[in-house]
């Protein structure tokens, strides 16, 4: 659906979003419990939908699964370039965006955020596994990323078997500058601090 499309809806239907501070007030009141596979995108909160393509949207597919958790060890490295991997946690984007990518590659300590979330600038990456969740991935969430100016987005397509990878953020026009897509035999760099990156295989990240 495009935002147009969204929008349109909105207005015709009489739907009222929330902001980015109403929902983190619902958690902190225990209105939303914390945790829950819930994320805010344009104001509207939606079930995090991790199955395998087809199947019931409320399971976490076993492929899905597995790739995070490799996403979790290749990824711890980025300790050396003084950053720490964020695995499914809420990115800030307001004033209405909280949403909670698979992976993120986050400047600092964990500890840095104590009382708030990261936000975009604190972000220099973030990462989906795409398996039936490919359409909204592809299209909602890169809007967002891009909107909220997140300098790469990377898709781990599990339903073709490629990385998608999603760079220089057009802020305001919904979209990235550039964009490769890369099959297993090739690599992908994630990005950390300026000029630093992890690089491995796109074998290596695919189930």
């Amino acid at each position: 659906m495009s935002i147009a499309h969204f929008r349109e809806l909105v207005r015709t239907e009489g739907l009222v979003g929330l902001t980015l501070e109403q929902y983190e007030r619902m958690i902190e009141q225990g209105i939303l419990p914390e945790g829950e596979p819930i994320e805010l995108l344009d104001g509207f909160l939606f079930r995090k939908d991790r199955a395998k393509a087809g199947e019931d949207p409320m399971t976490v597919g076993f492929a899905h699964a597995v790739v995070v958790k490799r996403l979790m060890a290749i990824l711890a490295d980025v300790a050396q370039h003084g950053c720490h991997f964020s695995c499914q946690l809420p990115i800030a984007l307001p004033p209405d965006g909280a949403p909670e990518p698979d992976g993120a590659i986050v400047r600092g300590r964990p500890e840095d955020y104590r009382d708030h979330h990261p936000t975009a600038g604190d972000t220099p990456c973030v990462i989906e596994v795409a398996d039936n969740s490919l359409q909204r991935d592809r299209v909602t969430k890169l809007r967002i990323y891009a909107d909220g100016g997140i300098g790469q987005y990377v898709i781990i397509n599990l339903v073709e078997r490629v990385v998608e990878v999603y760079e220089h953020p057009l802020c305001g026009r919904g979209r990235y500058q550039s964009s490769r897509r890369l099959e297993p035999s090739q690599s992908v760099r994630f990005s950390c601090a300026e000029g630093a990156g992890i690089e491995v295989t796109v074998a290596s990240l695919l189930p």
